[in-house]
This record gives structure tokens, C-alpha cells and sequence, in this order.
């Protein structure tokens, strides 16, 4: 084929727009001549053709304006010299123009695929199609057909060998059934077609969200860590000198992940395509999102969450001529023939200069006082935190308040963590401070150091980096230990009151599952919410998790040593406040104790204490005398616990009796609870004491 334009039909196509849905047009009338050649040989002329079809003189009386005085095989060629010619005056984004760049196809090469979807422009090709192959039924083009239609400038084994490729890459599918292998039909998916027609705004998959280049953000626009600005920055040059071809986000959920690889696509001039669902290298779909990106001209991105244990595949069947931006967990693998060539960069959690940076820009400039303030308590993720700025308004308006104040930011926060920790934790309602607790002086003493921990975990990493032991990160992982009773619950409440953060308590029947890898998977789930949420998270009774590494004598066993593995492994890379409590110390695993930052032990109360437990829980309209309330202290060996059942009982019979709480209704309570338990109450009745 030359390389000559003509002029008549130069001066057609100098007409059109010159758009991508113009040059489709173009070549899909392109295409139209070459099936009408066909259709003129088979009938014997196109008169023939045409009184079988009369469609077809629409089509006809439309190209005749500038292929007039050619014959068929004249007018095929020059149209597609002259559209050759047409199409590099234009610099931008054509889907067949890229599609030919990136598989080597020739125009009239390109002219087989479009076939494919002639009945996708004009159902009455359909009928045309099913007459010239001869076979009754099969309205789409079949292999054997496009042999025959353009035998004579496409070789039949190359045209074999092109569908064969686009079959593999997924551009075409093939119909289903039993019958040879020439006679099934090929058809472009749907997406790939809409895609190919450069129609604006042309959809696409319910798994695939388009975002036009001008909705996304300037890369210049965000607040990002120099080194992480410094790569992506160089990204769209390393792509396109062929050094790379994937760029990785490591990170936390919510943590602007996807908006930072948005203002990738930007700055690389494409639109962006979210990816949903995507997370098995073996769908194949995976086929289907390469093409369409390639054709839409995207960045594509994905979200890879592998359960744990496993390592995140990259695809292997991805089109060389498209970038690809990839989100992950801080510590997911990569796994596949891309990953060599992907650039990863951490994107991690925002530290206190950079969270106040984020608050700066979320609140007004007559609320910049709550920026500190509001760094310093929120250890949230970005997204995280711009989601509970936009939350805090509607909390202030339902006060009346134009200006946001701390406790808006504090509500918005709590409905932050409602959406997403309810189906998997129970918030414990949180009070007070650690002030109120009454335990021994070494319990209170340890207490204060985990305090002290927390209230430091961010700086305290930085002051230990270089040091021989390397630097820990900002989680704090404490343990409580004690019987039943003793106070552990109550402890961590107070601590979340004195820390001013929310506390959860783990839900072990909404985690623990009986299929394999579910329970993993749910823990994981719940740690890295409250990490991104900055939560307390309560382990009560985690001796049920923690227990020890056994022998391996059945499948059972080697599961249980997987979870107890797992957390942990979890609980090492954990970055935010976890405390565990258990009764049965000697059931935990010792690696899980090696783990723990801080270990409180709480003991059974002794009679000074107990004098400190029944003061602060007893109502204010008690009438008991010192003496009374001293010898139930002394006398009665009862745990903080069982001091607040009496009490609470004391209180319900009271209200028969004005409300008061006496030394006798207080007596009956305690001997009520020394019953429960089946235990002798040392206390003296009433008559032996008279």
C-alpha cells in the first residue's frame, strides 16, 4: 500500500473534526469499503450486493462523494493513504492510533478488528455477515470469514495470528459452542468497543471509575513527604524512558493514597481509572482493564489487600504502553514480572507537624487556634482527618455555632469510628481519669508509665533512631494481669479518659470464624481500623488469643499456632494502643509477653484499699457509720468488682427505703455476694452481735 493521499478525499476528511470520535468514524467507513469489495465479489458486482441489502446504498451514496471514478480496491487504498495523512496532523489521544502503536498493527490490519464490530454501528450488518459466511444464525464475524474478507492484503495466517493475540490480551472474545474453530463468532467487548469509538464521556464497567484529568489534583497541592514528592515527581519521565512502569503506595488506609497517585495522572496528562475488585492476578478481567486503559488513554489504579500471609501479584498480561499505580498496606509484598519494574514508596501515617499542616488547611482562618490542639490529640490518617474536619461543621451547627470548637472535632471523630469499628468492636463508654482508680502503689506507679508511653510514643521513636536496638514504632502494647475483678477493665477506661481517646473492646465472636484465614483476616481488619483511627483497643479476657504454641498432632493444631502467629506478628507492627487483660497469665504464649511494652499486675485489694473502693463507689446519701463501713473492709476480702456488685445492690434495695443506703441493707448486700460465690460471709449477724 502507498503512501499517497488523494485529494478529492483529502479535502472530504479536511471537513471532519479532528477528534478521536471523528477518526473512528473514519476508519470504521474505512472498514465498510473493504466488506463491500467482499460483498461485491461474492454476489458477482455491487448491484448484486446492494439488491440483496439495500442498506447498503446509504452507505454507498455517502462515500460516493469522494471515491467517485475509483473502483473498490482503488478507493480502499487511497482512503486509508489519505487517512494516514489526515491522522498525524493530529497530536492528540486516538484509541486506534494507540492500539496500533502498541500491538504493531498496519491500518489495514486494523480494519479485521473493526469488522468485529460493524454490527455494533449498524445492527443490519448482522443479516450481511450471516449471508456471506454462510452460516445460519451467526450474525458476528467469524475467524474464517476475516481470511476470506481480506485475503487479499492481510495474509490469512497473519489474520490468524491477530486474533489469536487479541484473544490473549483480551481485546476479543469468542462465542461459545462445539462447532470448529473458523466458524465461531468474534466480537470486541463492550467497554473496549465504547472505548475504541474515542466517544466522550463513553462508559464502562461497573468495575471502572473514570476521573477526567480536570478533576484531579495538582501534585504541587499536596502535603507529602520530600521523598515521596521527589519520586513522583520523576515518575512520568522514568515511565516514558522505559525505566519503570508501575508506581507503588505503600501506606494505611485512608491515608490519600489514591488522591497522591491522582495527581500522578494528572501530571502525566491521563485521565485516572479506579479499579474495583481487582485483587486476583488470575481474573480476567485484568485482560479487559489493560486494553481500556490503553484506549482511554488512563493511569490506572488498584487497591491490592491481600489476606494475611499472602503476597499481592501483579498481573503478567499488562500492555507495555500503560503506566499503573498500585495501593498497598505498609507491609504487603509484591509479587510477578512488573514488580522488577515498579518504583514503591512509603506513604506513611501523618506525624504531629504534618497533621497540623493537614488541620490548617481543613479548618477556617478564625479556628486556627484548634490546630495544635488538634494535631496533638488526632493521630488520624489523612483522609481520616479530613473526613472528621468536614463532620465537625455539621456538629457545630446543630450547637448553633458558625466556628467549629474541640468538642465538634471530638464528635466527628466518634461518628468516624461508629461507621467503621461497630461490626467489629464494642465501644466502652469512658470517664474520668486515672485519679479515680484505687489500686496498689506499684499498679498506680506502672500505670503512669504507660501514660507516660502514650502520651510520648511519637517522640520517643525518634530520640531512640541510631541507637543499637534501632528505634521501636508508636505503638504501645500493654498487658494487665490479675484475677478476676481486680480492676483491669475499669484501669483502661481511666486511661482512655486521662488519654482523652476512644475505647473498643474487641468483639471475639464477630472475629474469631471457623473458616480458614477468616479470623486472620478479621483481626487485621480490626487493628488496621484502630491504627487509622487512633483508638484504645481492649483485648479483654485475651487469653483466649494469646494462648500458648502447642504441639503439632492434628490440622487443628497447625491452624491455631497460624493465628497465634499471626498475632504476633501483628501485634509487633501494631503503631497504635493495644491492652490486653487476662486472669490466667500462665496461659499466654511467652513471646506474646516479650511483646508487651508495659505489664501491670493487679492484686486483690487489701483491707486499705477496700476502705478506699467502698467509699468511692457508695452513694452520697449513705448513712453507715466509720465503724460499720471499717469492719466490712477489714472483715470482708471482696475485689473491686464484687465491692461494686454490693453496691450496686445495696443501692437498688435502698430505693424501698428513701434512697438511703444503711450499714444493714450495705450487710445484706455483701452477704449476698459471698453467696453467689457459695462462700462463708465473715461478717457477724445481727444477733450474735447483740
Amino acid at each position: 500500500m502507498t503512501d499517497v493521499g488523494h485529494p478529492v478525499i483529502a479535502r472530504w476528511f479536511d471537513d471532519q473534526p479532528r477528534t478521536a470520535s471523528s477518526h473512528f468514524h473514519l476508519c470504521h467507513y474505512g472498514t465498510v469499503l473493504g466488506v463491500l469489495n467482499h460483498a461485491a465479489v461474492v454476489y458477482g458486482s455491487f448491484s448484486q450486493a446492494v439488491e440483496q441489502f439495500p442498506f447498503l446504498t446509504g452507505y454507498n451514496n455517502e462515500l460516493a462523494t469522494c471515491v467517485e471514478g475509483l473502483d473498490g480496491p482503488q478507493a480502499f487504498t487511497q482512503w486509508w493513504s489519505t487517512l494516514g495523512i489526515w491522522e498525524r496532523r493530529i497530536a492528540t489521544h486516538l484509541p486506534l492510533r494507540s492500539l496500533s502503536d502498541a500491538t504493531g498493527l498496519d491500518r489495514t490490519e486494523l480494519c479485521g478488528l473493526l469488522t468485529l464490530g460493524l454490527v455494533e454501528e449498524d445492527s443490519r450488518f448482522g443479516a450481511l455477515l450471516e449471508a456471506l459466511q454462510g452460516l445460519p444464525g451467526v450474525r458476528r464475524p467469524t475467524l474464517g470469514f476475516l481470511r476470506r474478507c481480506w485475503q487479499e492484503v492481510v495474509s490469512p495466517d497473519r489474520i490468524a495470528t491477530l486474533v489469536a493475540s487479541w484473544r490473549d490480551c483480551g481485546l476479543v472474545q469468542a462465542g461459545t459452542g462445539d462447532g470448529p474453530r473458523m466458524d465461531q463468532s468474534l466480537q470486541v467487548a463492550h467497554s473496549l468497543w465504547d472505548a475504541l469509538r474515542g466517544t466522550p464521556d463513553a462508559p464502562t464497567p461497573e468495575w471502572a471509575r473514570p476521573v477526567p484529568v480536570s478533576g484531579l489534583p495538582e501534585l504541587g497541592e499536596l502535603v507529602l513527604p520530600a521523598n515521596v514528592r521527589a519520586g513522583l515527581t520523576a515518575f512520568p519521565r522514568l515511565w516514558k524512558e522505559g525505566a519503570l512502569r508501575v508506581v507503588v503506595l505503600r501506606g494505611p488506609h485512608h491515608n490519600g493514597r489514591r488522591t497522591t497517585l491522582a495527581a500522578v495522572a494528572r501530571s502525566l496528562g491521563r485521565e485516572l481509572l479506579e479499579f474495583q475488585g481487582l485483587d486476583r492476578p488470575e481474573d480476567p478481567r485484568w485482560r479487559e482493564a489493560g486494553q481500556l486503559a490503553l484506549l482511554r488513554h488512563s493511569f490506572p489504579v488498584i487497591a491490592l489487600d491481600p489476606v494475611p500471609g499472602e503476597v499481592a501479584r501483579l498481573p503478567e498480561c499488562w500492555p507495555d504502553a500503560v503506566p499503573l499505580g498500585v495501593v498497598v498496606g505498609p507491609n504487603v509484598a509484591l509479587t510477578g514480572s512488573l514488580a522488577a519494574e515498579a518504583m514503591a514508596l512509603p506513604l506513611p501515617r501523618p506525624d504531629y507537624a504534618t497533621r497540623c499542616e493537614h488541620w490548617r488547611r481543613e479548618l477556617a482562618p478564625d479556628e486556627a487556634g484548634l490546630v495544635p490542639v488538634a494535631g496533638e490529640r488526632f493521630r488520624l490518617t489523612k483522609g481520616n482527618l479530613c473526613t472528621a474536619a468536614r463532620l465537625a461543621h455539621s456538629h457545630a451547627a446543630l450547637a448553633g455555632r458558625r466556628r467549629r470548637e474541640l468538642p465538634d472535632l471530638v464528635a466527628a471523630t466518634r461518628s468516624l469510628n461508629q461507621r467503621t469499628l461497630d461490626a467489629l468492636a464494642r465501644r466502652i463508654p469512658v470517664r474520668d481519669d486515672l485519679g479515680r482508680l484505687c489500686a496498689s502503689e506499684l499498679t498506680l506507679q506502672e500505670l503512669c508509665h504507660l501514660e507516660q508511653r502514650c502520651r510520648h510514643r511519637e517522640r520517643l521513636p525518634a530520640l531512640l533512631d541510631g541507637t543499637p536496638g534501632g528505634s521501636p514504632n508508636a505503638g504501645v502494647r500493654s498487658l494487665f494481669t490479675g484475677p478476676s475483678g481486680t480492676g483491669k477493665t475499669l484501669a483502661a477506661r481511666l486511661l482512655a479518659g486521662t488519654l482523652g481517646k476512644e475505647l473498643y473492646q474487641l468483639d471475639l465472636s464477630a472475629v474469631v470464624n471457623k473458616y480458614i484465614g477468616e479470623t486472620e483476616k478479621n483481626l487485621n481488619r480490626i487493628f488496621d481500623l484502630a491504627e487509622e483511627l487512633d483508638v484504645i483497643l481492649l483485648l479483654d479476657e485475651g487469653d483466649a488469643l494469646l494462648t500458648r504454641r502447642t504441639d503439632v498432632q492434628s490440622s487443628n493444631d497447625r491452624y491455631a499456632n497460624l493465628e497465634t502467629n499471626f498475632l504476633l506478628q501483628r501485634l509487633e507492627s501494631f503503631d497504635g494502643i493495644v491492652i490486653i487483660t487476662t486472669n490466667a497469665r500462665g496461659r499466654i504464649d511467652p513471646a506474646f509477653e516479650r511483646r508487651m511494652d508495659i505489664v501491670v499486675e493487679f492484686h486483690v485489694p487489701d483491707a486499705r484499699e477496700r476502705w478506699q473502693l467502698w467509699n468511692l463507689h457508695l452513694p452520697p446519701g449513705r448513712v453507715i457509720d466509720d465503724e460499720s463501713l471499717g469492719e466490712i473492709a477489714t472483715r470482708c476480702e471482696l475485689t473491686g468488682g464484687q465491692i461494686r456488685n454490693a453496691v450496686v445492690h445495696a443501692s437498688l434495695m435502698a430505693l424501698d427505703n428513701g434512697g438511703q443506703v444503711t450499714g444493714e441493707i450495705l450487710e445484706a448486700a455483701v452477704r449476698r455476694e459471698y453467696l453467689k460465690h457459695g462462700a462463708l460471709c465473715p461478717l457477724m449477724s445481727a444477733a450474735a452481735r447483740v
